[in-house]
Formats: structure tokens, sequence, C-alpha cells
């Protein structure tokens, strides 16, 4: 899978990340968020898994770049983001979208955490 190469897009995402400890940087969106807490029992905030997805981008961790073809979201989003992080021994895949407004603003971009599953 391609890498998120483009510098703009990469500024972003690691902009958001960067913003774990606030609220409304890094979403959960229900059906992500069900599976995280049904599936890992020692998650206790959607705070921890956004500082865990921080780590993971600021210790090397690929970010791969999808572009969306799906009907009900390429309308919204025209690509989305995979992250695959390994939390209590188990490798998690993150789907992720992307919304940012203004490139050069670091408190703008948003990460929706879209599903989350067993990589």
């Amino acid at each position: 899978m391609p890498p998120l190469t483009d510098p703009e897009r990469l500024q972003c995402y690691r902009n958001a990340l960067a913003n774990w400890s606030y609220t409304d940087f890094i979403v959960f969106e229900e059906l992500a968020w069900d599976w995280l807490r049904g599936n890992l029992g020692r998650v206790s905030s959607q705070r921890d898994i956004a500082r865990l997805l921080h780590q993971y981008v600021e210790s090397g961790g690929e970010i791969d770049e999808q572009v969306e073809t799906r009907a009900l979201w390429k309308d919204f989003y025209p690509f989305h983001y995979d992250l695959r992080v390994v939390i209590g021994g188990r490798r998690i895949y993150f789907e992720t979208c992307l919304e940012f407004k203004d490139p050069n603003d670091p408190d703008d971009p948003v990460i929706r955490v879209v599903n989350a599953h067993d990589a």
C-alpha cells in the first residue's frame, strides 16, 4: 500500500495527531469506538488511543494513503489513511479520514477514525 508522501497532507495529519491530548482533533466514529472498547479491554479512553496513534507515527510508523473509491465516501474524502498499530500485543488496523481547510494552521486538521479491527 502506498505511504502518505504528499507534504501538505502529511503535515496536516501529523498536526492533528500532535493535538492528541485535546478533544476534537482525533474523533472516533461510533463503529470504530465500539469495536475498540469491546475488543481491547485495557483501553480506558479515546485520548489513550489518540496518544498511541501519535506515538506510532512519531516513532516512524507508516501511514498508508488510499484513493477513496467507495461511493458513500468519495464525495466527502478523496483519500483515506490506514495505520496498523500494535496495542496490547495485537496489531490493530485503523481506517481514518483527514479533514482540513488551512494546511498552514496546525490547529485546523481533524482526523476521523471511521473503522478499527484486527489487522
